[in-house]
């Protein structure tokens, strides 16, 4: 397996270093066959470090960086104003070659702008669009994009998102022929707005695309769609409403099976059933929005991840780097302006 190097942004995240560092760490132990650049206070980070062995000390570079991009500071603010940020240099490694992915829990704005600038988008791609994997019915996941990178979207950037989809399911699902789809108010023809109802014929001409029509808001976790493809106002709305809602199945479960001691009983005797759902459920392990389009690997975290769901959004990043998304991005895209044409 080649050796990769990925940069993290540590000071990133509502809940500060220590937890990001937490993940680090994990990773470190976890995948050795790859290196990672630790972005911050080095002060912060290298006690953190101590526990560690040569050998995982070895694959381990820390970036002593003197800013931190707060998690409220405006984006123009922190693109003109953060030069020396954690964010940034993480941004700047990809971009100079030195890393071949990135990983934030930061101010999403700020980390938009910073990549859009520093690294630049793919040929082809006007902007970069946020893509997250979530689950569905039959166990499979789907891809659903934007996610807020872009509120406004033309039917241009929506074909664009269906294309990147396209590539990032086949590489990091390993779906050979992804069905991709347009979320809409309705599954009829004469539903949605002017810019859906264009990118929907976009597709259809599109021969290389394995395009369905239109789905609504349910089937997102049916299985009908491998990817969905929405403007980012809609998909945020989308995958924040779901998160809130496996939020709410788990702490039901929680309080029901805490009543009394019948309750008690039943889930002790369910608790393989229950680990089960909960698992499925559980929103951490869908955490890390890739920032497809760009130059190079930018992977999201949320902002409150813990431990956890930080080290899955840092998987995320390691995998699409053995993928090497963004080529393979380019290649499509370059491939489908040829039919257009």
């Amino acid at each position: 397996m080649a050796q990769l190097t990925i940069a993290l942004d540590i000071m990133g995240g509502d809940h500060g270093p220590l937890v990001i560092l937490a993940a680090a760490i994990r990773a470190v132990e976890k995948h050795s066959h790859c290196q990672f650049v630790l972005c911050g206070d080095q002060a912060v980070i290298r006690p953190a470090l101590e526990p560690l062995s040569n050998e995982q000390l070895s694959r381990i570079e820390v970036e002593h960086c003197e800013q931190v991009v707060l998690m409220d500071e405006k984006p123009t603010q922190a693109l003109r104003n953060k030069k020396q940020s954690s964010m940034r240099r993480a941004l700047e490694l990809v971009a100079e070659g030195r890393a071949d992915a990135c990983v934030s829990a930061g101010n999403t704005g700020a980390l938009m702008a910073m990549a859009f600038y520093v690294l630049k988008t793919l040929p082809g791609i006007d902007r970069p669009a946020l893509v997250t994997a979530m689950p569905t019915a039959s166990h499979h996941r789907v891809f659903l994009l934007d996610l807020g990178a872009n509120v406004n979207c033309d039917s241009e950037a929506l074909f664009q998102y269906g294309v990147m989809g396209t590539v990032l399911a086949q590489q990091c699902a390993r779906i050979d022929n992804p069905r991709v789809a347009l979320l809409n108010v309705g599954e009829e023809d004469i539903k949605g707005n002017a810019q859906v109802k264009y990118a929907d014929q976009l597709f259809r001409n599109a021969e290389s695309i394995n395009y369905i029509g239109y789905v609504e808001g349910d089937d997102i976790f049916t299985d009908v769609a491998d990817v969905v493809v929405t403007d980012g106002f809609t998909g945020n709305v989308a995958l924040k409403s779901s998160e809130g809602l496996a939020k709410l199945v788990i702490n039901e479960v929680r309080r029901v099976s805490q009543q009394n001691w019948y309750t008690r009983l039943l889930a002790k005797i369910s608790l393989p059933l229950l680990k089960s759902i909960y698992t499925r459920v559980n929103p951490d392990q869908y955490n890390g929005a890739s920032l497809l389009g760009l130059r190079g690997i930018v992977v999201k975290s949320h902002g409150n991840a813990s431990a956890d769901a930080f080290y899955y959004a840092i998987s995320q990043a390691i995998n699409e780097a053995q993928m090497q998304v963004p080529e393979r991005i380019k290649n499509r895209i370059e491939q489908v302006l040829l039919e257009h044409h």
